[in-house]
């Protein structure tokens, strides 16, 4: 199949994408969420340790 967007024309190879290939992909992306998730949680221990230690320091 051949597209054309602009001046530019894009073929469109055929791709052998079907539902189990979908489900790795479904896998792959709730892994990386997860991922995504302790690292926000992770940066937000650390903003809160920060805070505490600024806290303490200001005491002195």
């Amino acid at each position: 199949m051949v597209t054309t967007t602009g001046d530019v024309d894009v073929v469109e190879e055929e791709t052998h994408f079907n539902s189990a290939s979908a489900q790795v992909l479904i896998s792959e992306v709730m892994v990386c969420n997860r991922d995504l998730e302790k690292v926000k949680q992770n940066i937000n221990d650390v903003e809160k340790r920060l805070t505490n230690i600024i806290d303490n320091l200001a005491k002195i």
